[in-house]
């Protein structure tokens, strides 16, 4: 999470305005896709790599979170906005109830 977006979970949460709940439920296609980018890419790396023990696979994960975090930049440097959202489904259903 953090070499993606370069924020920890429990910052994220707080961006979406959350507390206990899913913080995938919460997020856009572009952050869902983003995340599963790094675990994707983790997991190649750890399986390329044969990544036996805690540190080797703290540097897959973190090399794979960094892949996405590239990915995130570029998005946001071609768009010209940020990929991390406020929003969350919480607040999508509150407008729709309303109109």
């Amino acid at each position: 999470m953090q070499g993606t977006f370069d924020l920890k979970v429990d910052e994220y949460r707080q961006v979406k305005s959350l507390a206990r709940e899913n913080l995938r439920d919460h997020m856009t296609d572009i952050e869902l896709i983003l995340t599963m980018l790094g675990e994707a890419t983790t997991t190649k790396l750890h399986r390329d790599r044969d990544s036996q023990g805690i540190e080797p696979l703290k540097k897959d994960a973190k090399d794979g979170g960094e892949v996405a975090g590239r990915t995130r930049k570029d998005i946001e440097l071609q768009t010209g906005k940020p990929v991390i959202s406020t929003g969350n489904f919480k607040q999508l259903t509150d407008s729709t109830a309303k109109n």
